[in-house]
């Protein structure tokens, strides 16, 4: 009886914790918007946002940007993905992992490295200009956004399309050869079909990511985009400003509706097969001609989509770079102020580790409620949780800055949404997704019956949790954690809008701080390296968390 209502009372706390910090500051965006000066529901926000040159602009060059990047997204992955599952590729695992080191840095992080490396005045221009007499526009006006995004977003179309690939039954391969289909053809009519599912998944997380993108707009002055739109509003004009909740509600709707699209694409559509991972394409043997053109083009590709961390680093140690291919020179004085200024790293561990502790503690019993238990509503709270990856970070920020700006603390008389103690909280229901799918998937392989016979000894819900569950969910849990962390530690969108002291401010805020000015580049960059050394590890960390826990499943079952 007790343990009954101990599981329920845990079930609304959770939904009230989510109720409070993720539905209800959804609700006060979307309430908002539809405020007049007098505080009468009205239509004329939308209105005045549709009779908007800027706002019209705005809107088209966020639909422009999030359809080129995934479209110069596609142009990256595709032939990666096609020569290292299509031939006998030297080292196609380790250019398939390369491909993938982008993920680690989020875009903002290094966008004006790259402004240095392929700007008009840039490292590459230079050595263009100087060698063949002309430049290329990387980095003009919105070109340089599309850049830097497919540069940092073109993985979630390499991993969702390798898996596609490499599920793609041969003998549906062979069958179209026999009939005389081949090459481009061959490619076109069964190859490419086949792998859609995949491509469409990664197409579309492109698109919400860049389209949601907030710090690199910001950091390459194209502000004429809905998420700048959005920030300048709500922290130029105040919280009062109807038109940054009228972006932040087109924002959502957009989002929602770019997943609805993806699932549309499916609808009617058979993408099933004779077997289930029929061992992926054919592999050949490339041409010598062949052989020099497809690895031209891949290590062109790499070279792409890893110049930011390039960059980066060469800006972290450069003193002066400007009009010249490399820094004038070195110098560790910029890591010096890293040091000097660590309370934005300090902030971030504390920040990141409390989120992500919450985010494993909620995402164990959401997923015990929901696969184990038959609460009403059980369901519901995990599609609330799930949520949050639909809903873009800025509005998450606009909306508690103006849920919890008018309470103050008990304490003292601060509003609540200054106190740092917001910003974890914040950081929490964004990452919450990850450690709650990283506990489902553990959880679902674990057997009822080990539950039911120490139930049946007389261990009680506690004692099952403590010595049963939480030992065997240990993998998954930590691969949770450390997830939730690293991904958090350079979270900027959501946080930006919570920032009010210098000294409560994140490692992300202090990197786009520094990158406003020349000056504080360097600095801002060294800033850039610790957040990208930070997930990198926390990355490297949760793979081998992952890879233990089925190596010792493995050795298990060979016991058995």
């Amino acid at each position: 009886m007790f343990e009954n209502f101990f599981l329920k009372s845990t079930a609304i706390f959770i939904g009230l914790f989510l109720l409070i910090f993720l539905a209800v500051p959804i609700v006060q965006v979307f309430y908002v918007s539809f405020l007049d000066q007098n505080g009468h529901l009205t239509f004329v926000n939308f209105y005045d946002f549709f009779q908007s040159d800027l706002f019209i602009e705005s809107l088209y060059n966020s639909f422009y940007v999030a359809f080129m990047s995934v479209v110069l997204s596609s142009i990256f992955a595709i032939p990666l993905a096609y020569f290292t599952c299509r031939f006998n590729f030297k080292a196609s695992v380790l250019i398939q992992s390369l491909g993938f080191i982008p993920l680690i840095m989020p875009p903002f992080v290094g966008a004006v490295a790259m402004k240095l490396f392929f700007g008009t005045n840039g490292s590459v221009n230079l050595l263009l200009d100087d060698w063949f007499g002309f430049k290329i526009p990387f980095m003009e006006g919105l070109n340089g956004v599309i850049f830097v995004e497919s540069v940092h977003y073109f993985p979630f179309i390499l991993i969702n399309l390798i898996t596609s690939l490499n599920n793609i039954d041969r003998t549906m391969e062979e069958s179209a050869q026999n009939l005389g289909s081949k090459g481009l053809r061959l490619f076109r009519r069964i190859v490419l079909p086949l792998s859609m599912p995949g491509y469409i998944a990664g197409a579309s997380l492109v698109f919400l990511k860049v389209f949601d993108d907030l710090g690199t707009p910001l950091l390459l002055d194209a502000n004429n985009m809905l998420a700048p739109q959005a920030y300048l509003r709500i922290s130029s004009i105040g919280i009062n400003d109807p038109m940054g909740y009228v972006i932040g509600v087109i924002l959502v709707i957009t989002s929602i509706l770019a997943v609805w699209t993806a699932k549309l694409a499916f609808a009617g559509k058979d993408y099933s097969m004779l077997q289930k991972g029929g061992g992926g394409m054919i592999k050949r043997n490339l041409l010598p001609q062949q052989k020099v053109v497809a690895y031209s083009v891949v290590f062109l590709i790499l070279f792409l989509v890893l110049s930011p961390h390039i960059a980066l680093a060469l800006l972290s140690f450069g003193t002066i770079w400007s009009f010249s291919v490399l820094p004038d020179a070195y110098t560790l004085a910029h890591y010096k102020s890293v040091f000097e200024n660590s309370i934005f790293i300090k902030n971030t561990l504390l920040y990141c580790s409390i989120a992500a502790l919450i985010d494993v503690v909620l995402g164990f019993f959401i997923s015990y409620i929901v696969l184990r238990t038959k609460i009403i509503g059980r369901q519901l709270l995990d599609y609330i949780a799930m949520s949050a990856l639909a809903i873009p970070g800025l509005v998450l920020g606009i909306g508690y800055l103006r849920t919890f700006y008018t309470i103050n603390m008990p304490w003292n008389d601060k509003p609540l949404a200054t106190w740092w103690f917001m910003i974890v909280i914040i950081l929490a229901v964004r990452r919450l997704p990850y450690a709650l799918r990283a506990c489902n998937a553990v959880l679902m392989q674990i057997s009822k019956y080990l539950e039911e016979s120490a139930e049946s000894l007389g261990a009680k819900k506690t004692t099952i949790f403590r010595k049963v569950l939480i030992p065997l969910m240990m993998g998954g849990l930590l691969a949770g954690f450390v997830t939730s962390f690293s991904t958090a530690t350079v979270e900027l969108s959501a946080t930006i809008m919570l920032v009010s002291t210098e000294s409560d401010a994140p490692l992300a805020y202090a990197i786009y701080s520094y990158m406003q000015t020349a000056a504080g580049r360097g600095p801002g960059a060294g800033f850039g390296i610790v957040g990208v050394c930070i997930v990198a590890l926390g990355t490297y960390l949760s793979q081998m968390i992952i890879e233990k826990k089925y190596k010792q499943r493995g050795m298990e079952a060979k016991v058995d």
